[in-house]
């Protein structure tokens, strides 16, 4: 299973990496369009999401979109010795360094630790996705171990050649409830 994983993984990212900056751009767009129109969007007061980086759907956009709505805005922030993420709130960019593998994080001593129960929204990345909303991400398991106790909603950003028919599942894979793309809004927890 782990094989194929990697497999899947790396044929998708050799992908992303190969993208058209021209289409990058207008695919992000599009994508962030749609989000900005679901209920899990509007709805939300508190997001948590990545920082972009390479080829991955922008999420700078996203991010200031948020504030502009005066939403909260959380980033991850992991701990690859434990194995553990936590969310912590960003009010600018500035709060922000590079890290390992060139990820951006909060600055544990400028940001704040939002808990679990305090979020609305966990934008959930990955390399791919399939219609049911498990995904593949990028190995780490950090996700999987936090959405372990998350009860809030969960979505995911993917282009359209991201989505696979089947994503090879192990039993702590967590599925999101939401997976938008430049050409629909997939309601996954309506595929089972």
């Amino acid at each position: 299973m782990l094989n194929n994983k990697n497999h899947i993984r790396t044929y998708i990212k050799k992908i992303l990496s190969e993208m058209d900056e021209l289409a990058h751009k207008n695919s992000s767009q599009t994508i962030h369009t749609r989000l900005f129109l679901t209920d899990y969007w509007t709805e939300s007061k508190v997001i948590a999401i990545t920082v972009s980086r390479g080829r991955e759907i922008e999420t700078i956009p996203i991010i200031q979109k948020a504030w502009s709505e005066q939403k909260k805005v959380l980033v991850p922030k992991c701990y690859p010795k434990t194995n553990e993420m936590e969310f912590r709130e960003i009010t600018s960019l500035h709060q922000l360094e590079q890290v390992y593998f060139g990820l951006s994080e909060p600055k544990v001593q400028v940001t704040n630790l939002v808990l679990p129960n305090q979020i609305d929204l966990i934008i959930v990345p990955g390399v791919c996705f399939d219609q049911k909303g498990y995904r593949i991400g990028y190995g780490g398991g950090y996700y999987d171990r936090y959405l372990e106790a998350f009860r809030g909603r969960t979505l995911s950003l993917s282009f359209r050649f991201q989505l696979v028919d089947e994503v090879p599942r192990e039993a702590h894979d967590r599925a999101v409830q939401l997976i938008v793309t430049e050409d629909e809004v997939i309601h996954c927890d309506r595929n089972d």
